[in-house]
Protein backbone atom coordinates (compact mmCIF):
# COMPACT_ATOMS: atom_id res chain seq x y z
CA UNK A 1 0.00 0.00 0.00
CA UNK A 2 2.77 2.39 0.94
CA UNK A 3 4.63 1.42 -2.21
CA UNK A 4 1.61 2.22 -4.37
CA UNK A 5 1.09 5.56 -2.60
CA UNK A 6 4.73 6.47 -3.01
CA UNK A 7 4.61 5.54 -6.70
CA UNK A 8 1.54 7.75 -7.20
CA UNK A 9 3.25 10.72 -5.57
CA UNK A 10 6.34 10.25 -7.74
CA UNK A 11 4.16 10.05 -10.87
CA UNK A 12 2.31 13.25 -9.90
CA UNK A 13 5.59 15.09 -9.29
CA UNK A 14 6.95 13.93 -12.64
CA UNK A 15 3.75 15.07 -14.37
CA UNK A 16 3.99 18.53 -12.78
CA UNK A 17 7.66 18.85 -13.70
CA UNK A 18 6.88 17.77 -17.27
CA UNK A 19 4.08 20.33 -17.52
CA UNK A 20 6.32 23.12 -16.25
CA UNK A 21 9.06 22.15 -18.67
CA UNK A 22 6.56 22.11 -21.58
CA UNK A 23 5.16 25.54 -20.67
CA UNK A 24 8.67 26.94 -20.33
CA UNK A 25 9.63 25.53 -23.71
CA UNK A 26 6.53 26.98 -25.42
CA UNK A 27 7.11 30.40 -23.90
CA UNK A 28 10.74 30.32 -24.93
CA UNK A 29 9.75 29.33 -28.46
CA UNK A 30 7.30 32.25 -28.68
CA UNK A 31 9.95 34.65 -27.41
CA UNK A 32 12.49 33.29 -29.89
CA UNK A 33 9.91 33.58 -32.68
CA UNK A 34 9.14 37.18 -31.74
CA UNK A 35 12.84 37.94 -31.67
CA UNK A 36 13.27 36.39 -35.10
CA UNK A 37 10.38 38.51 -36.45
CA UNK A 38 12.13 41.68 -35.26
CA UNK A 39 8.97 43.73 -34.51
CA UNK A 40 9.04 47.41 -35.44
CA UNK A 41 6.69 50.26 -34.53
CA UNK A 42 4.94 51.99 -37.43
CA UNK A 43 1.81 54.12 -37.88
CA UNK A 44 -1.21 51.95 -38.69
CA UNK A 45 -4.49 53.42 -39.97
CA UNK A 46 -7.34 52.92 -37.50
CA UNK A 47 -10.17 54.72 -39.32
CA UNK A 48 -10.87 55.38 -42.98
CA UNK A 49 -9.12 58.54 -44.19
CA UNK A 50 -10.70 60.27 -47.23
CA UNK A 51 -8.54 61.60 -50.04
CA UNK A 52 -7.45 65.17 -49.36
CA UNK A 53 -7.54 64.86 -45.55
CA UNK A 54 -5.05 67.20 -43.88
CA UNK A 55 -2.34 66.20 -41.42
CA UNK A 56 -4.47 66.84 -38.32
CA UNK A 57 -7.18 64.52 -39.63
CA UNK A 58 -4.58 61.89 -40.46
CA UNK A 59 -3.01 62.13 -36.98
CA UNK A 60 -6.40 61.47 -35.39
CA UNK A 61 -6.90 58.32 -37.46
CA UNK A 62 -3.54 56.52 -37.02
CA UNK A 63 -1.85 54.74 -34.12
CA UNK A 64 1.74 53.67 -33.48
CA UNK A 65 1.63 49.85 -33.57
CA UNK A 66 4.23 47.08 -33.27
CA UNK A 67 4.30 44.81 -36.34
CA UNK A 68 6.64 42.05 -37.53
CA UNK A 69 9.28 43.60 -39.74
CA UNK A 70 8.55 41.07 -42.47
CA UNK A 71 5.00 42.42 -42.82
CA UNK A 72 5.95 46.12 -42.90
CA UNK A 73 6.22 47.53 -46.45
CA UNK A 74 9.01 49.86 -47.48
CA UNK A 75 8.21 53.50 -46.80
CA UNK A 76 5.99 52.87 -43.77
CA UNK A 77 6.04 55.91 -41.48
CA UNK A 78 6.96 55.86 -37.79
CA UNK A 79 5.91 59.50 -37.23
CA UNK A 80 4.42 62.48 -39.05
CA UNK A 81 7.20 64.91 -38.16
CA UNK A 82 8.37 67.12 -40.99
CA UNK A 83 5.24 66.49 -43.09
CA UNK A 84 3.40 69.75 -42.39
CA UNK A 85 1.14 70.77 -45.24
CA UNK A 86 0.79 67.27 -46.64
CA UNK A 87 -2.59 65.66 -47.33
CA UNK A 88 -3.82 62.17 -48.16
CA UNK A 89 -3.17 61.62 -51.86
CA UNK A 90 -5.60 58.68 -51.96
CA UNK A 91 -8.25 57.17 -49.73
CA UNK A 92 -6.57 55.27 -46.87
CA UNK A 93 -8.19 52.18 -45.35
CA UNK A 94 -8.05 50.84 -41.77
CA UNK A 95 -5.50 48.16 -40.95
CA UNK A 96 -2.77 49.18 -43.39
CA UNK A 97 0.50 50.89 -42.45
CA UNK A 98 0.70 54.55 -43.41
CA UNK A 99 3.10 54.97 -46.34
CA UNK A 100 4.96 58.19 -47.06
CA UNK A 101 4.20 57.95 -50.77
CA UNK A 102 0.50 58.26 -49.98
CA UNK A 103 0.92 61.78 -48.62
CA UNK A 104 1.28 64.66 -51.08
CA UNK A 105 1.09 68.43 -51.50
CA UNK A 106 -2.51 69.66 -51.94
CA UNK A 107 -1.63 71.29 -55.27
CA UNK A 108 -0.76 67.91 -56.75
CA UNK A 109 -4.36 66.76 -56.27
CA UNK A 110 -5.80 69.41 -58.55
CA UNK A 111 -7.11 68.19 -61.88
CA UNK A 112 -5.27 69.45 -64.98
CA UNK A 113 -6.48 72.93 -65.91
CA UNK A 114 -7.64 73.74 -62.40
CA UNK A 115 -6.31 75.36 -59.24
CA UNK A 116 -6.69 74.20 -55.62
CA UNK A 117 -9.77 75.25 -53.67
CA UNK A 118 -8.83 77.47 -50.71
CA UNK A 119 -9.39 75.90 -47.30
CA UNK A 120 -12.94 76.35 -46.03
CA UNK A 121 -14.42 77.06 -49.47
CA UNK A 122 -16.45 74.93 -51.85
CA UNK A 123 -16.93 74.92 -55.62
CA UNK A 124 -20.01 75.89 -57.63
CA UNK A 125 -20.32 75.81 -61.43
CA UNK A 126 -22.43 77.78 -63.89
CA UNK A 127 -22.90 77.46 -67.64
CA UNK A 128 -22.29 80.65 -69.60
CA UNK A 129 -22.06 81.82 -73.19
CA UNK A 130 -18.69 83.28 -74.11
CA UNK A 131 -19.97 86.86 -74.32
CA UNK A 132 -21.07 86.64 -70.68
CA UNK A 133 -17.64 85.35 -69.62
CA UNK A 134 -15.37 88.12 -70.94
CA UNK A 135 -15.43 86.64 -74.43
CA UNK A 136 -14.21 83.34 -73.05
CA UNK A 137 -10.88 84.92 -72.06
CA UNK A 138 -10.80 83.64 -68.51
CA UNK A 139 -8.85 80.74 -67.08
CA UNK A 140 -8.33 78.85 -63.85
CA UNK A 141 -6.61 81.10 -61.33
CA UNK A 142 -8.27 84.32 -62.58
CA UNK A 143 -10.48 86.36 -60.29
CA UNK A 144 -13.74 87.75 -61.59
CA UNK A 145 -16.64 89.94 -60.60
CA UNK A 146 -20.14 88.47 -60.84
CA UNK A 147 -22.97 90.70 -62.07
CA UNK A 148 -26.52 89.41 -61.55
CA UNK A 149 -29.39 90.68 -63.74
CA UNK A 150 -33.11 90.11 -63.12
CA UNK A 151 -36.02 90.95 -65.42
CA UNK A 152 -38.40 91.50 -62.51
CA UNK A 153 -38.90 90.79 -58.85
CA UNK A 154 -35.45 91.61 -57.46
CA UNK A 155 -36.41 95.00 -56.04
CA UNK A 156 -38.75 94.99 -53.07
CA UNK A 157 -40.04 98.53 -53.68
CA UNK A 158 -40.25 98.18 -57.48
CA UNK A 159 -40.72 94.47 -58.30
CA UNK A 160 -41.84 95.30 -61.85
CA UNK A 161 -38.50 96.88 -62.80
CA UNK A 162 -35.51 95.20 -64.41
CA UNK A 163 -32.38 95.50 -62.28
CA UNK A 164 -28.77 94.43 -61.99
CA UNK A 165 -25.86 94.65 -59.60
CA UNK A 166 -22.31 93.40 -59.26
CA UNK A 167 -22.90 91.17 -56.28
CA UNK A 168 -19.46 89.59 -55.84
CA UNK A 169 -15.92 90.85 -56.34
CA UNK A 170 -12.64 89.03 -56.98
CA UNK A 171 -14.11 85.54 -57.05
CA UNK A 172 -11.52 82.84 -57.70
CA UNK A 173 -12.07 80.76 -60.86
CA UNK A 174 -10.93 77.19 -60.15
CA UNK A 175 -11.59 75.75 -63.62
CA UNK A 176 -13.02 76.57 -67.04
CA UNK A 177 -14.38 73.80 -69.26
CA UNK A 178 -14.83 74.68 -72.92
CA UNK A 179 -16.46 72.67 -75.71
CA UNK A 180 -14.14 70.51 -77.78
CA UNK A 181 -13.58 72.08 -81.19
CA UNK A 182 -12.20 70.58 -84.36
CA UNK A 183 -8.60 71.38 -85.18
CA UNK A 184 -8.07 73.66 -88.20
CA UNK A 185 -7.42 71.92 -91.51
CA UNK A 186 -4.11 73.75 -91.96
CA UNK A 187 -1.82 75.10 -89.23
CA UNK A 188 -1.81 78.87 -88.87
CA UNK A 189 1.23 81.02 -88.31
CA UNK A 190 -0.67 83.22 -85.87
CA UNK A 191 0.93 83.45 -82.47
CA UNK A 192 -0.91 81.26 -79.93
CA UNK A 193 -1.52 84.10 -77.47
CA UNK A 194 -2.86 86.37 -80.22
CA UNK A 195 -5.07 83.58 -81.53
CA UNK A 196 -6.57 82.95 -78.10
CA UNK A 197 -7.51 86.63 -77.89
CA UNK A 198 -8.94 86.96 -81.40
CA UNK A 199 -10.50 83.56 -82.11
CA UNK A 200 -14.27 83.58 -81.74
CA UNK A 201 -15.30 80.96 -79.16
CA UNK A 202 -18.32 78.81 -79.93
CA UNK A 203 -20.83 77.11 -77.67
CA UNK A 204 -21.14 77.43 -73.94
CA UNK A 205 -18.58 76.93 -71.21
CA UNK A 206 -18.71 75.70 -67.63
CA UNK A 207 -17.06 78.11 -65.19
CA UNK A 208 -16.38 76.90 -61.64
CA UNK A 209 -15.88 79.27 -58.71
CA UNK A 210 -14.54 78.85 -55.16
CA UNK A 211 -16.84 80.45 -52.62
CA UNK A 212 -18.33 79.85 -49.19
CA UNK A 213 -21.65 78.05 -48.75
CA UNK A 214 -23.86 81.15 -48.55
CA UNK A 215 -22.31 82.80 -51.61
CA UNK A 216 -22.47 79.53 -53.55
CA UNK A 217 -26.22 79.41 -52.93
CA UNK A 218 -26.58 83.01 -54.14
CA UNK A 219 -24.61 82.28 -57.30
CA UNK A 220 -26.73 79.21 -58.03
CA UNK A 221 -29.92 81.19 -57.37
CA UNK A 222 -28.84 84.04 -59.66
CA UNK A 223 -27.88 81.62 -62.43
CA UNK A 224 -31.18 79.76 -62.23
CA UNK A 225 -33.64 82.64 -61.84
CA UNK A 226 -31.66 85.45 -63.46
CA UNK A 227 -28.66 86.00 -65.71
CA UNK A 228 -24.99 86.12 -64.75
CA UNK A 229 -22.28 88.20 -66.42
CA UNK A 230 -18.63 88.05 -65.43
CA UNK A 231 -16.04 90.80 -65.33
CA UNK A 232 -12.33 90.04 -65.32
CA UNK A 233 -11.38 91.60 -62.00
CA UNK A 234 -7.74 91.25 -60.92
CA UNK A 235 -6.64 91.87 -57.36
CA UNK A 236 -5.58 95.43 -58.32
CA UNK A 237 -9.06 96.41 -59.57
CA UNK A 238 -10.81 99.17 -57.63
CA UNK A 239 -14.09 98.27 -55.94
CA UNK A 240 -16.68 101.04 -55.83
CA UNK A 241 -19.75 101.28 -53.62
CA UNK A 242 -22.49 98.76 -54.48
CA UNK A 243 -24.83 100.17 -57.12
CA UNK A 244 -28.18 98.73 -58.15
CA UNK A 245 -28.82 99.54 -61.81
CA UNK A 246 -32.49 100.03 -62.76
CA UNK A 247 -33.75 100.35 -66.30
CA UNK A 248 -35.43 103.78 -65.88
CA UNK A 249 -32.27 105.16 -64.22
CA UNK A 250 -29.70 103.74 -66.64
CA UNK A 251 -29.12 107.02 -68.51
CA UNK A 252 -29.16 109.32 -65.52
Amino acid sequence: MKTRLLGGIVALVLALVGTLLLVSYVQGSEARAQEDLKPVEVLVIQEQIPQGSDLEEIKAAVKLTSLPSASVPNGALKSLEGLNGKVAAVELLPGEPLLGVRLADPSSLSAPGSVPVPEGMQEVSVQLEAERAVGGRIAAGDTVGIVVLFDKGALKDSPELESGQQVFHKVLVTSVQRPLSEAPAEPKATDAAEQSNTALPTGQMIVTFARNDADSAKIAFGAHFGTLWLTKEPSTATEGAPVVVKKPELYR
